[in-house]
Parts: C-alpha cells; sequence; structure tokens
C-alpha cells in the first residue's frame, strides 16, 4: 500500500495508519488494555484503543524529525481477550475497592480476600505474557514499547529489558511517584509500578522522576533513603525556581544530567496539565504542556544517551467527545519521533 503523508488518514488497523507491518517496522507498541487495579477513575484499559482511532486524524510533519511519517512503526492488535478478562476484573475490582474507602477490613471479607488473589495473579500471567512479546520484538532487534492501560502494565517490558543485561535508567513523567508497596493489597498496582521495578530490576540503577506533585510520605521517605538511586523533581520545585526566574531549558539540562547512557522512558498523561487529560484515571493540579514534555523527549534524543524504548499510559476517554484520545495520540506520536530520531543518531 503507497502511503500519503498529506492525503486522507487510513484506518488501515495500525497506529496513525503507517503502511509497515511487524517484520518491517524498527518500532513495535504494543498495547496493553488493562486497569484492574485502579483506584479512582477507571477507563484507562480502553486507551490503546481510542488512540488508535485519533491516530489518523494527525498530521505527520514533525519539526524536530525530517520525513518523520517515513518512521517505520507498528501496533500489535489490541487482546480482545485481555481486554475481557480485565474488564470481569474491574467490576469485581469496584466492588472491593468501595468496601475499602468504606473502612472495610480485607481480613475479615473472604471474597475481597479471593478478589485481590485472582487480580494479583492475572497481574502477573499478564506481564509475564508481555515479557514474552517483548523478548520476540527484541530479538529481532527491534524497540519494544507499551501503550497501556494503567500505569502498572509496563513493569513485564521493563524487567525483560532488565534481563538483557546492559545498565539503564527510567525517566518517569508523572504526577504520581508510584512507589508504593502493593497499595490497596494490589501487588502490581499502578500506584506501585516504580516501586516494583526498582525492587526487581538488578540493572535499573537510575529513576528520574519528573512533575511529581502528589505524593505519600511513604515514598518521599523511600526517596531520601534510596542513596541516590532517584532523583526527583517535584512539580511544585520546578515552579517554585521558575517563578524565581529559572527557565525550563536550563531545569531539562539538569534533569537529563541525571540519567545514564541507556534510558528507557515512562510517560503518564497525568503529568501533564488536567485540562489536556481531564479523563485521566487520578489527574493532579498543576503538570506540564505537551510542548514543554516534547522539549525534554527531544533533548534527551539528542543528548548522546540511547532510548532503548517507552510506555504511555493513563489515557482514558470520557463519555463525550475524543479530546483525551486526540492528546494521548499526539503524546504518542512526539515519543515516537523523539524514539525515532535517536535511533537514526544512533544508527
Amino acid at each position: 500500500m503507497i502511503f500519503d503523508p498529506n492525503g486522507v488518514g487510513i484506518a488501515n488497523g495500525n497506529i496513525f495508519g503507517f503502511p509497515y507491518s511487524e517484520e518491517e517496522a524498527e518500532i513495535v507498541i504494543i498495547p496493553v488494555p488493562w486497569d484492574a487495579t485502579a483506584s479512582y477513575g477507571k477507563g484507562a484499559s480502553d486507551g490503546p484503543k481510542v488512540i488508535l482511532e485519533a491516530s489518523t486524524q494527525l498530521d505527520f510533519y514533525h519539526p524536530q524529525l525530517e520525513h518523520a511519517y517515513m518512521t517505520k512503526v507498528y501496533m500489535s492488535p489490541i487482546s480482545e481477550d485481555w481486554k475481557a478478562i480485565n474488564d470481569d476484573l474491574c467490576k469485581k475490582g469496584k466492588s472491593y475497592i468501595s468496601f475499602l474507602e468504606g473502612g472495610g477490613n480485607l481480613s475479615e471479607h473472604q471474597v475481597h480476600k479471593d478478589t485481590v488473589d485472582i487480580i494479583n495473579a492475572t497481574s502477573n500471567e499478564l506481564k509475564n505474557s508481555l515479557k514474552e512479546k517483548v523478548r520476540a520484538v527484541r530479538e529481532k532487534g527491534k524497540i519494544a514499547c507499551v501503550l497501556g492501560g494503567e500505569h502498572s502494565t509496563p513493569l513485564g517490558l521493563i524487567e525483560s529489558l532488565d534481563e538483557e543485561g546492559q545498565q539503564f535508567g527510567i525517566l518517569q513523567i508523572d504526577a504520581h511517584a508510584d512507589l508504593r508497596i502493593a497499595y490497596e493489597g494490589f501487588e502490581q498496582s499502578h500506584a506501585s509500578i516504580m516501586y516494583n521495578a526498582l525492587k526487581n530490576c538488578t540493572n535499573l540503577i537510575k529513576l528520574v522522576q519528573v512533575g511529581i506533585r502528589d505524593i505519600a510520605q511513604s515514598e518521599v521517605d523511600m526517596i531520601k533513603d534510596s542513596n541516590g538511586r532517584i532523583s526527583t523533581f517535584f512539580d511544585w520545585d520546578i515552579k517554585n525556581a521558575q517563578f524565581a526566574g529559572r527557565n525550563w531549558a536550563d531545569q531539562v539540562e539538569e534533569i537529563l544530567a541525571q540519567l545514564p547512557h541507556n534510558v528507557y522512558i515512562s510517560f503518564d498523561i497525568d503529568g501533564l496539565r488536567p485540562e489536556l487529560c481531564p479523563n485521566t484515571g487520578t489527574p493532579v493540579v498543576g503538570g506540564f504542556t505537551l510542548e514543554e514534555i516534547n522539549y525534554l523527549l527531544f533533548k534527551l534524543a539528542v543528548s548522546g544517551r540511547k532510548i532503548i524504548g517507552f510506555d504511555l499510559n493513563e489515557v482514558s476517554p470520557g463519555e463525550e467527545g475524543d479530546w483525551d484520545a486526540n492528546v494521548g495520540a499526539r503524546a504518542l506520536w512526539n515519543l515516537v519521533c523523539a524514539t525515532e530520531r535517536n535511533r537514526r543518531l544512533n544508527g
């Protein structure tokens, strides 16, 4: 099929309507329709679907990447089986979370204990399934990425990269630190992704968090006790410095200086201002514009470091309109273009 970057977007089943197969692609996106542990707003499991639908409405010129429309990117089909499993568990999970919020004691309620056990076991199955897919992609020399779903979804990708044996760091763009230990009893909670990555990955030498502005005392203590393994750029510190005259360009250089050579990007859409993602599961006042994050991503791309993968998570459609999907598709496009520019620079 001939792709016309100046024509009407074609809904051909691939992200952006691009004409590439998985075999042809350099970047492979694996969608994970899962939000069973989401503790506030549900809907992120539909993120991959609505982003796919919105992606063909973009234009494919990019000022930071020559011939961006020639980027060979492919998105795997969204698993209907995993989506059905997720939807069933979400119903049980909602009842359990309501029970907790009402002051319920889990040890005294066998039905909810069973729900937690089932979601924990299924989360582990999902993680292992993703790891198998990632290994198959990586064995062919391709860059593997995840499109969630809630923020727990990329753990299998991160662990798979860790098992390759090279040291790496994570650049986390997020409103939340995600350093909770088995939040609400869920071992692979959306609020525990970075705790689990740090615990399970021996080659993960640095976690750099940007935009954190909603955090528990236990997470602050974990950052302080990490012996420098975690560097957190809190949103309030970023903004206070800007109010005093510091510019974002200087702050980006400070952020990048904390990262090692190999970098994985984890982008929770709630790192943006809530007006850009109003239906995300846990929106928080403050945050970034998409342009500010794009500046960070492309400075990383040309910094001499190597982007080894990324995830985009927590995009959740509202009941009306497609604003969240549109912003999510544009965030994904910028992640793809930054990764492709970096790939070209690294040969």
